[in-house]
């Protein structure tokens, strides 16, 4: 197994001080490596809220100090905490329909966002193969509230969400892979080694002024909706997507 996928970058900061006090505090080096990563799996899904950060290349110390996060995001902090602890791990690019953001952004904010927006998610090597690992980006606190206003739906996209069945998402790590978002992928830029060179080479998914406003002054009003969800649920008259 290369060393590079253990490495150290800007992104993947993991000698940062608040890094290595969560990893002692959590007491995750003393776990053998599938339990570690659940563990890890299990804080970066809940403790680390689904949210929308100031940007997608943004360090994994600002992801942990922000406590919330997106695909790309959540996925930056999932490697940096897995290459601190010595598991191998890379990323693997996307791009998704915006339609599964539908619910989390508000219906006045959609005309905004772009049709195909930048994904990726986590490979992690374990036992001699690589686990897809994705189904880290929504918090179960917010899960719930979606799968309680959708009731028995089957397959479903939309608030942040792209799975063949709802109510039972293959969102838990038991070693295997994992999903949340993965029915709604349009576009497969494969494996970057680094999430550095991930987005050095496709950028972020706003440019200029669109970028300046989102991070200004949209994400806080998706972020305000998530959170309402997440303490409210749904009303009934906005439960169709």
């Amino acid at each position: 197994m290369t060393t590079a996928y253990l490495q150290e970058t800007t992104l993947l900061d993991f000698s940062h001080s608040s890094i290595q006090q969560l990893i002692s505090d959590k007491h995750w080096r003393a776990l053998s490596t599938q339990n570690a990563i659940a563990a890890v799996y299990s804080f970066v899904r809940d403790e680390i809220l689904f949210g929308y950060n100031a940007d997608d290349s943004i360090p994994a110390s600002q992801v942990l100090a922000d406590g919330y996060g997106q695909c790309n995001t959540k996925s930056t902090l999932f490697m940096a905490l897995l290459r601190a602890l010595g598991i191998p791990c890379r990323l693997h690019g996307f791009s998704i329909y915006n339609a599964l953001q539908r619910g989390a952004i508000p219906a006045y904010l959609m005309p905004l966002a772009p049709k195909r927006i930048l994904h990726s998610w986590v490979e992690v090597h374990l036992a001699d193969k690589w686990l897809d690992i994705e189904g880290f980006i929504i918090d179960r606190p917010f899960l719930r509230q979606v799968q309680q206003a959708f009731g028995d739906c089957g397959k479903f996209s939309g608030y942040g969400i792209a799975v063949p069945c709802l109510q039972k998402p293959q969102n838990d790590f038991n070693g295997g892979n994992t999903y949340i978002q993965a029915e709604g992928i349009a576009d497969d830029f494969g494996l970057f080694t680094q999430p550095d060179d991930f987005y050095a080479k496709h950028g972020s998914n706003l440019r200029g002024v669109k970028k300046l406003l989102y991070r200004y002054v949209l994400r806080h009003l998706i972020n305000y909706n998530v959170n309402r969800i997440r303490r409210l649920g749904i009303p009934p008259a906005r439960s169709k997507v």
